[in-house]
């Protein structure tokens, strides 16, 4: 076995190593928060550096971990076969020991320069992502909801680095990462169901060969985040542009949703998912672009910011 930093090609096992896309949604979303939320004092701009930078880190703390835990497994699949570490690219111990300090430098960074809070929240997430979500995965299909509420937390990080507060607006981010992840996941799992089956993950589409369970939970789920993506106006961090443009995008979701019930095949799953991936970065956008009532007042003093809501 060749160690990752020697072999060809090392900047592209890396980024394989720590799911380059994947981490850069999870910045997204972070940074999302970090943006929606009551602006800091001062330093803004560098404070959403550090934000990014910590969380990142963090995020690819969790996917190198979740690799060099989940190796053998990998090898069994189609699709993550020639990832590093079955393909032999690179070493465990080492991809282990890399995953461990990244991730105590990302969540040391934001302890620094942002809050504890949003450090202690960037550590709680690897710890789930590694020792609950993971061991989780080949026994029972909760674990998809453990790997909601881990893909939920990073626009909390990116708020409470902005606060230092669990405000009802991070509240509201966290409801919509989550819920959105449901339709978006069981998708993709449907997809890939065969390959799941063969690397013994217990996904509901790996379980459920009519996808009848599947696509009804893609329905619901579709259906519940047209209200639940409404909390983000209800809580003042977004206004009524965005409203239209959440409700909008997840009767999208929903219809197509319906469609995959009505006939559970490869191609309405692919329309689903694909329409999932497409549906975050236009609502979160909207949600920028539309910033709500919410607004900072007063100074920064520690970790403590007076927020106050204008009335409607």
């Amino acid at each position: 076995m060749h160690d990752a930093a020697a072999s060809p090609g090392a900047a592209r096992v890396w980024s394989q190593l720590s799911k380059a896309r994947l981490s850069a949604l999870v910045l997204l979303t972070a940074a999302v928060g970090y943006a929606v939320a009551p602006p800091v004092a001062e330093g803004w701009w560098m404070r959403l550096l550090w934000t990014c930078a910590g969380t990142g880190l963090a995020a690819a703390s969790a996917a190198m971990l979740n690799q060099v835990a989940e190796r053998r497994r990998d090898a069994l699949m189609r699709r993550t076969a020639g990832r590093p570490l079955p393909a032999g690219h690179a070493n465990p111990k080492v991809v282990f020991a890399v995953g461990v300090v990244i991730g105590y430098a990302g969540c040391a960074l934001l302890a620094s320069t942002t809050t504890l809070l949003a450090a202690g929240l960037a550590a709680l997430n690897i710890l789930l992502y590694v020792l609950l979500y993971t061991p989780l995965k080949p026994r029972t299909t909760v674990n998809t909801l453990v790997g909601a509420i881990t893909g939920a937390i990073p626009p909390v990080i990116g708020w409470t680095a902005a606060t230092g507060t669990m405000a009802p607006g991070a509240w509201a981010l966290f409801g919509i990462l989550f819920v959105w992840q449901l339709p978006h996941f069981l998708a993709l799992a449907w997809l890939y169901r065969d390959d799941y089956l063969a690397g013994g993950f217990a996904m509901l589409p790996s379980r459920d060969p009519s996808g009848l369970a599947t696509a009804q939970v893609c329905l619901l789920t579709s259906l519940l985040l047209v209200p639940v993506s409404l909390l983000a106006t209800m809580t003042g961090i977004a206004g009524l542009a965005y409203a239209a443009t959440a409700m909008a995008a997840g009767l999208w979701l929903a219809w197509l949703s319906a469609a995959f019930l009505r006939e559970r095949s490869d191609a309405n799953a692919r329309r689903l998912f694909l329409a999932s991936l497409a549906y975050l970065p236009l609502v979160l956008g909207a949600m920028v672009l539309d910033r709500g009532s919410i607004v900072a007042t007063g100074t920064r003093e520690g970790d403590v910011i007076i927020i106050e809501v204008p009335a409607q």
